[in-house]
């Protein structure tokens, strides 16, 4: 234990002797520092026991001012050794530290200052090996508790017990693991990861071993960024998985046995959320951490969105949750939900619903009712854009040069049904303008209108060309 002023004056084999009426503080002495300055302060930190011959307070004056000056920093009193400079100590000296509360203690000269700055040396360092073993087993503590395989949860557990105080976990502001439930008034901390996923601890006041919660936070942090490297590994296999089925290329039992080692159980009903963020964002999705409600739910990454797998019942209510916690995190972000199905193809088709759902641009997309442009558009093995092209580049090029606008009456032509009339009074021109226009387009593209399959094929052309392609 470090050593105070009481058990320095107690200590046996040094002779001090205790003057004046100044209380004794029960601070533990910092070092002892040996002075014959008229003001030490200058070189004294606080907590210092300051010992002195006296031998340029000769003066009252000088006494008043070496006792103020020892005062104001901080020390926590005055040993004055006597037989040298002065027989006794002297009495104005004695005076001006009871005014100010400074304790004074007589050194006789058989005692030298030396054996005093041994004691507390030696009691210091004892002190610092007690607290290098205690932090040292701390240290043990926290990493078995983290090997044991119980992960952060123990890990935090025994960071509570060792600073006497409540610890919470957050990742993107949501909890991952509290000991008891957070306070906003929790200082928090920093978690280093490298991922940029915003991780902070908070310790509840008061909390004891500082020292102890930066080793804590570098294992936290180390745990993190693995379960980060892990979210993102196991998200790109089952990603691979997920495009299989969606693409038709995994079917049947097989493709049920493949999504059970995924932990996607093809027997239950269940639905597809999709998350689609904004393009700087997409690099986030692979390790991004999700809230407590969806601990054990199967993830993956296709097409640059993370699709999640969850139990048709709730699956609107954890959309919602889904969406509130990407806006909390700062991520641009929507989420479509597709419908309720059993069965590796009603995962494909949830999925399909799912991405149409997305092209509402809510933050939360409820599924609706695929129509077979939508599939056909999605199909990877149609050459949509290269027909779309085919079709329309005439009437776009014609459009350049001579103002023709015969994309905008190609398209309110199909919107309104093949209406000459309603195209008509739509875009306020005659019926026979109309009906020159889509004469034109026949013959640029050699696609008639008003024949059923080349409407069809015009009207697939135009949307892949509002849609990008």
């Amino acid at each position: 234990m470090p050593i105070t002023l009481s058990d320095l004056l107690a200590a046996g084999g040094l002779e001090l002797t205790r003057h004046g009426s100044s209380e004794l503080s029960d601070e533990p002495i910092q070092w002892v520092a040996v002075t014959e300055l008229e003001d030490p302060s200058p070189f004294l930190g606080g907590g210092e026991v300051v010992l002195t011959t006296g031998l340029r307070h000769r003066s009252s004056a000088a006494q008043h001012r070496f006792v103020q000056s020892v005062k104001r920093a901080g020390a926590l009193g005055i040993g004055f050794g006597t037989g040298l400079s002065h027989d006794t100590v002297p009495v104005p000296l004695l005076a001006e530290a009871d005014r100010l509360g400074l304790p004074v203690f007589e050194v006789p000269y058989r005692t030298p200052f030396m054996a005093l700055g041994k004691l507390v040396a030696d009691s210091l360092s004892a002190e610092h090996v007690t607290q290098l073993h205690q932090l040292l087993s701390a240290h043990q503590v926290l990493a078995e508790a983290l090997l044991s395989g119980k992960g952060l949860p123990r890990l935090l557990t025994e960071l509570s017990s060792l600073v006497k105080a409540d610890v919470a976990l957050f990742q993107y502001g949501a909890p991952v693991f509290a000991t008891a439930e957070p306070d906003a008034s929790w200082p928090r901390i920093p978690i280093p990861t490298g991922m940029r996923d915003r991780c902070t601890l908070a310790i509840a006041e008061p909390s004891v071993q500082p020292d102890i919660v930066a080793y804590a936070q570098s294992l936290i942090g180390v745990e993190l960024s693995n379960q980060a490297a892990r979210r993102a590994s196991s998200r790109k296999v089952t990603g691979q998985l997920l495009g299989d089925v969606v693409d038709g290329l995994l079917s049947g039992r097989d493709a049920a046995v493949r999504l059970q080692a995924a932990g996607i159980n093809a027997d239950r009903r269940q639905a597809v959320l999709l998350v689609e963020v904004a393009s700087g964002q997409i690099r986030a999705l692979p390790a991004l951490p999700l809230p407590a409600e969806f601990s054990g739910t199967p993830t993956a990454i296709h097409e640059s969105r993370l699709a999640l797998v969850v139990p048709a019942a709730v699956a609107s209510g954890l959309a919602g949750k889904l969406s509130d916690y990407l806006f909390g995190a700062g991520l641009t972000a929507k989420v479509g939900i597709g419908g309720s199905y059993t069965e590796p193809a009603g995962l494909r088709w949830s999925y399909f619903e799912a991405r149409e759902a997305l092209r509402n641009g809510a933050s939360v997309n409820e599924p609706e009712r695929l129509n077979l442009t939508s599939l056909l558009m999605a199909s990877r093995d149609v050459p949509l854009t290269d027909l779309a092209a085919e079709a329309l580049d005439p009437l776009v090029a014609f459009d350049d040069r001579h103002g023709a606008h015969l994309i905008p009456t190609l398209n309110a032509y199909l919107l309104l049904n093949g209406s000459v009339a309603a195209v008509a009074a739509d875009l306020g021109l005659h019926r026979n303008t109309v009906r020159y226009r889509l004469a034109q387009i026949a013959e640029l593209t050699g696609y008639d209108p008003a024949v059923t399959a080349d409407r069809v094929h015009l009207y697939l052309a135009l949307n892949v060309r509002r849609l990008g392609g």
